[in-house]
């Protein structure tokens, strides 16, 4: 594995498009460099599911997305700061962005008691209590030695009274405030430079939203991410918010949209200037039989595919998108082989690769918004039927 480095950090804009918000930059880390817009995977406890870091480096993954809530409790922060940081423990040398694990815990409805201090929570692994504080957030991402920190933000559900959203707004700007103040009395342990990313939120109330990230931006944060969307909310309501926010958020900082990620939703959303984005759905879809494609969507595990010898996506310039047929991922996903949960999960990080490269290169070109609305045109034309056949895989 390469030496840590400890180049500079920051971000600039290279190019817009004319005819859109749409914008390509480049992030700068102390491991390496990212061109936005860009698509995070999502490495939960230290791995993307199926696939090994050598595969990652093959697809072109720029940056990689763990999750502090999940690493905290296994297999510990001991463990990681032996290894001195998340790099060298998974073995992947650029850079890492760590989700707090605030949308984790305020999914454990049984579990967790949350007040101003911060949140109560029982570990969903073996019933252990613990406490996160946006203090305690901030020490425990030191230690993974992530590249791009998150602070510890309130995440309200879908549909939430407005009461409700208030208070997940005030903790949110509370909890940041302390988080920052936690971040710069404390130094980073291996010897580079960490970033620290702020979090909006609002649920789709343009006021409460609007008041939240009037005063995030008023603190000297990194980036900033747009959260608490992708969470139950209409599709035009979702868009409305990210508009709103991109509006009001600085120009020469990262905007990060937390957990979108249809390639409609991450078209649109460049088109509407965001630079980051992470989702679940290409990997998870891949385990059950989902491909993406530039031809939409595929159920591989349809009968439809059994005796077809058509490559996965033949557009895509990965081999296995190329080389790999329909009938054949079908026959190993029927006989449940691990194989196919490897292939579909290349093949869909393939597919997301080439959607964030095309993007980058038609913003560079001034025509992004043109190729947006003809790509997804022809996307719901070729939208293929995804009636199951077997169970799916867990």
């Amino acid at each position: 594995m390469a030496a840590v480095v400890t180049g500079m950090t920051g971000f600039r804009i290279l190019h817009t498009d004319p005819s859109s918000r749409a914008r390509l930059g480049l992030l700068e880390t102390a491991h390496g460099a990212v061109e936005t817009p860009a698509f995070m995977p999502v490495g939960t406890q230290g791995t993307v599911k199926a696939l090994d870091p050598r595969r990652l480096q093959e697809l072109g993954v720029q940056i990689l997305l763990c999750n502090a809530y999940h690493l905290y409790l296994r297999p510990g922060t001991d463990v990681i700061e032996h290894f001195r940081g998340l790099h060298r423990f998974i073995g992947w040398d650029k850079p890492i962005l760590t989700d707090s694990g605030g949308y984790q815990i305020f999914s454990l409805q049984q579990l967790r008691r949350v007040s101003d201090e911060g949140v109560e929570f029982r570990s969903h692994i073996d019933g252990s209590s613990h406490v996160f504080t946006p203090e305690r957030v901030v020490e425990i991402q030191r230690i993974l030695g992530s590249d791009i920190m998150m602070v510890l933000d309130e995440c309200p559900p879908y549909p939430a009274e407005r009461r409700d959203i208030e208070t997940a707004v005030r903790r949110t700007l509370q909890w940041a405030s302390r988080s920052l103040r936690a971040f710069q009395q404390n130094e980073a342990l291996y010897g580079y430079r960490q970033l620290l990313f702020g979090i909006g939120q609002g649920g789709i109330n343009p006021d409460l939203r609007r008041f939240c990230l009037q005063e995030l931006c008023q603190w000297d944060f990194d980036g900033f991410a747009i959260g608490g969307l992708s969470v139950g909310e209409p599709t035009e309501a979702m868009y409305e918010m990210i508009a709103l926010s991109t509006e009001l958020l600085p120009t020469d900082r990262p905007r990060y949209l937390m957990g979108v990620g249809t390639p409609e939703n991450i078209l649109t959303a460049i088109e509407l200037g965001v630079d980051l984005f992470d989702c679940v759905l290409p990997t998870r879809n891949a385990r059950n039989g989902q491909l993406f494609t530039t031809r939409g969507k595929i159920n591989v595990r349809n009968a439809r595919w059994r005796y077809s010898d058509e490559p996965l996506d033949p557009e895509l310039n990965y081999p296995v998108s190329r080389t790999v047929t329909l009938g054949y991922l079908r026959h190993l996903f029927i006989a449940r082989e691990v194989t196919a949960l490897i292939i579909a999960t290349e093949h869909n990080l393939a597919f997301y690769h080439w959607l964030l490269a095309t993007a980058r290169e038609k913003i560079r070109q001034g025509t992004f918004r043109q190729w947006k609305r003809s790509f997804l045109e022809r996307l719901q034309q070729a939208e293929v039927p995804t009636t199951h056949e077997v169970p799916p895989c867990p």
